[in-house]
């Protein structure tokens, strides 16, 4: 197979089961491990900021709370860029350019852990490029896109960002594991020392960005060789740039905010919230087990929401979530009582399957949007082209309804940092989610799911 597809017409059922399927199956399958490391590379500071004071850094815990939230607010903000990549680079060139640039903060990160006396601009700056890893979502998964009919684009685009998303709880599962012994010998570098009171342990925190490198380096080559460039789906920027002009690309954006940015804001700021509301818990045994049952999810989501529809699946996604963020408040401590890390645990496991499945539902909703609009102004025009137009803004609009959601990687940990600050506790920031999953569910309702709705999808 030519790594430039010339010729591919998913929506015709003869070419799809002839070798579109198998071509759209092998594109997926490099496209998931590329993506799960991009999300453990750009989610790996969650873990690493915990472990900082245990081997020297003196940083304050809003400093540490920064340095969780800066990767999401870097990473949103590629994401704007890449969402136009694949049609003008390529999804093959893209996807193999775009996986080799975590090196960067993967090497680095190594590097710069070994000495505590590595300056705090410095941790910014590294913390600034595991946004890389952020980016390459929204380009995965407008790449992947193009590759599947309408009837199946919500399966596989939740198998792409469900199994991608298991990078941030695999991340949070291995790191913990590899830090505690010399994986590459000599290579890797000497240990630092953990003391605390007469006990004393030897950490290996740069591993927690050595580790991902060997991968990273098989994913770019398997990606270079691997996958292909469609021709059909090129486009320039200016041929994209439509979807600002389409309400519904706004609408989505803030739908998406609310669920993949919960995910993605929940999987920064477990950890350092959980240390800090129940200090006697090592989160760092936990805090992998929400990301991991939120990608599980997706997938889930993506064939749930092709089965029932989209809009229905969010709307009651995001009523669900309004009532998890009510447990979470109910379990807290105060002056009163100790809580109940027993039931804090349980709801947020709950809000992030819930995630798992609006991030799924409400990506399902965006090719359907797209495809409907181009159908109704379809007059005179070629079927086969109206779904390659549809097929380019929808691409566009799922990277950049990927790059505003992400920002809420940025606003969840900051939001608890400010309100622990301000407050002593993180309730504020709680009853400000609360208020925005309910015009979630407005607007959802409005727009997408009530009957005789605008833009049923």
């Amino acid at each position: 197979m030519a790594r430039i597809l010339s010729t591919w017409t998913p929506e015709d059922k003869q070419f799809w089961e002839q070798e579109g399927k198998a071509v759209a199956s092998r594109n997926l399958w490099i496209s998931i491990p590329a993506l799960l490391l991009a999300f453990a590379v750009w989610m790996v500071w969650s873990m690493v900021v915990v472990k900082l004071p245990d081997i020297g850094f003196s940083y304050t815990p809003n400093q540490l709370f920064w340095l969780a939230a800066l990767p999401a607010l870097s990473g949103a903000t590629l994401r704007i860029f890449y969402s136009f990549m694949v049609p003008i680079f390529g999804g093959r060139r893209w996807t193999a350019i775009s996986t080799a640039s975590l090196l960067l903060p993967a090497i680095g990160i190594g590097f710069a852990v070994q000495n505590p006396g590595t300056s705090y601009s410095t941790m910014v700056i590294l913390a600034l490029l595991c946004g890389f890893g952020g980016g390459n979502f929204s380009s995965s998964m407008s790449n992947i896109s193009f590759f599947y009919p309408k009837a199946q684009k919500g399966t596989a685009l939740g198998m792409n960002a469900g199994l991608g998303n298991l990078g941030v709880s695999t991340m949070q599962f291995l790191v913990p594991v590899v830090i505690t012994f010399g994986l590459f010998g000599s290579l890797g570098g000497e240990p630092q020392l953990w003391v605390k009171g007469v006990v004393t342990k030897q950490l290996w925190l740069q591993n927690a960005g050595f580790v991902w490198v060997p991968f990273i380096v098989i994913a770019t080559i398997a990606a270079w060789f691997g996958m292909n460039d469609i021709a059909s789906a090129k486009a320039s920027f200016s041929e994209q740039a439509v979807i600002f002009r389409r309400k519904h690309n706004w609408l989505m954006c803030w739908l998406y905010l609310g669920t993949f940015g919960s995910f993605i804001g929940f999987s920064a700021g477990f950890a350092l919230l959980t240390k800090k509301m129940f200090p006697a818990i090592d989160p760092t045994q936990y805090a992998f087990l929400g990301p991991l049952v939120g990608a599980i999810a997706r997938p889930i989501g993506g064939w749930i929401a092709d089965k029932l529809g989209g809009a229905r699946v969010t709307f009651w996604t995001f009523i669900g979530m309004v009532l998890a963020v009510f447990g979470v408040l109910a379990s807290m401590p105060t002056a009163a009582s100790a809580g109940s890390f027993i039931m804090f645990m349980v709801m947020f496991m709950l809000l992030f399957t819930l995630t798992g499945v609006g991030n799924a539902s409400t990506f399902r909703m965006i090719p359907i949007i797209y495809l409907t609009e181009h159908q109704r102004a379809a007059t005179g025009r070629d079927e086969a082209q109206v779904n390659v137009d549809a097929a380019k803004e929808a691409a566009a609009a799922l990277g950049f309804a990927g790059a505003l959601g992400a920002y809420g990687g940025f606003f969840i940990p900051k939001s608890f940092g400010t309100s622990l600050a301000m407050t002593g506790s993180p309730n504020a920031a709680l009853y400000g989610f609360i208020i925005f999953y309910v015009s979630c569910i407005i607007m959802t309702w409005w727009y997408y799911s009530r009957k005789n709705a605008p833009m049923p999808c």
